[in-house]
């Protein structure tokens, strides 16, 4: 069966791919997260190609390019590196969607997720704070509000 779970992260540099739960943990809702704009959506994986659900999502949120991504270290170029640049807390400023086909949406094991965007992708990350980006005024303005 498969499940979600968010929780608020501790302050550890310790090693990133364990989970960083406060201590005791604080879970977070998914209607905690749909209120700062963080959205969940439980599609069947193994029909993506046709998947009338996922059709719709896109076109409502028009999400006009996609691509599949597989993250493991037999298969993806440079993949120290890029587990480094995951880890590094940072933001974009076009949604940031992500699919999980396979595996689990922890980075540093296989995962394959296909990505989605409005238009063609912008990879330009902005590591944090980033406070003068109006996306992040946005963000931070929900997170007060919720």
């Amino acid at each position: 069966m498969t499940s979600i779970e968010a929780w608020f992260m501790d302050d550890s540099d310790e090693d990133h791919r364990m989970p960083h739960k406060l201590n005791p943990n604080e879970p977070v809702s998914l209607k905690e997260l749909e209120n700062i704009g963080v959205f969940y959506w439980k599609l069947d994986a193994d029909i993506y190609e046709t998947d009338p659900a996922l059709e719709k999502i896109r076109k409502d949120r028009g999400y006009s390019y996609s691509d599949i991504i597989t993250i493991d270290k037999d298969k993806l170029p440079n993949y120290e590196d890029k587990l480094k640049m995951f880890f590094e807390e940072h933001l974009h400023l076009d949604d940031e969607i992500r699919y999980i086909l396979d595996g689990r949406a922890y980075f540093d094991n296989y995962t394959q997720a296909m990505r989605l965007f409005v238009g063609e992708p912008v990879w330009k990350a902005y590591n944090r704070p980033a406070d003068e980006f109006d996306i992040r005024q946005k963000y931070v303005s929900a997170l007060q509000c919720a």
